[in-house]
């Protein structure tokens, strides 16, 4: 009989709260935290020039939690200042490996339906980085469980196979890839790039910067397993923690608007209860 999943989700500053949150105890961290500058009728928004420093302190902490085989996926956009990108997000990669870090890959999120407009020097942003940090170069990851279909082309190019199919071609320009075409004969599944395109609607409409159900679920079925325990200290609408219940992992929410824990609370079935230092819905 499959053990039920719990849900905490603490109203208040992730900062705070994270001191509730035993040391390397969650195995994946997902979160998209409020873009510099942005969000400010919400959150109150932090300057681009001022948010690595916003971030480490934060950052340290999910380091502190996360177990050595864990993940943090962190999804988060430069924005356009006086005409040009900020560089706040490499600043802060750049930061976050000082700190501990591994800056182990870069996911790109293609928003496939994302709105049109019309800019004087540029186009509209259909793309959001998603960006994988760990702790160790060996971490858990479960490949199997994002194959995707190998598409119409096997029929034609695995059809005859010339010798140089046959034998494993190194990259030319000594990346470390290399390809052997034959081992993909008579497979229906491969493994997928690391652009996801997904859609940017999402059944929880009451946030003003909601995921996508499927953003979540792509990088809970690759980072984790039935049990383990998923950590969003941004939590906003709850998606990343309602996700993780529905997918049968332990969740643990965090978010600073006491409106969005009740929104949240009610769509999972929590129950309020007062801590000495805040609130707990569970």
């Amino acid at each position: 009989m499959k053990k039920k999943s719990t849900v905490k989700l603490y109203n208040g500053d992730c900062l705070k709260e994270l001191r509730h949150v035993e040391d390397n105890s969650i195995d994946l961290i997902i979160t998209s935290p409020p873009y510099a500058d942005q969000r400010k009728n919400i959150y109150g928004g932090t300057h681009a020039d001022k948010y690595v420093e916003w971030f480490l302190p934060i950052s340290a902490e999910l380091l502190r939690v996360l177990k050595p085989t864990g993940s943090f996926v962190l999804n988060i956009k430069e924005r356009v200042i006086d005409g040009e990108r900020h560089t706040y997000v490499m600043e802060l990669i750049i930061a976050m490996k000082k700190q501990g870090w591994l800056f182990t890959e870069e996911y790109i999120w293609h928003k496939k339906n994302c709105y049109p407009g019309k800019w004087p020097n540029r186009f509209r942003d259909a793309w959001e980085r998603c960006i994988h940090f760990t702790k160790e170069k060996k971490f858990s990851m479960y490949q199997e469980e994002v194959r995707v279909p190998m598409g119409d082309w096997k029929n034609s190019r695995l059809k005859m196979l010339s010798q140089t199919d046959k034998i494993r071609d190194e990259s030319k320009v000594g990346s470390g890839f290399g390809k052997k075409i034959e081992n993909w004969v008579g497979r229906e599944l491969a493994y997928p790039t690391n652009v996801l395109h997904l859609a940017t609607e999402c059944s929880n409409r009451s946030h003003a910067a909601a995921f996508p159900d499927s953003l979540p679920e792509w990088f809970i079925k690759l980072f984790t397993q039935s049990g383990d325990v998923v950590l969003d200290p941004f939590s906003g609408s709850g998606t990343s923690i309602r996700v993780s219940r529905n997918m049968n992992r332990n969740a643990i929410g965090i978010e600073l608007l006491n409106e969005y824990c009740q929104l949240t609370a009610n769509e999972l079935g929590l129950t309020k209860r007062k801590l000495k230092s805040g609130v707990i819905y569970e």
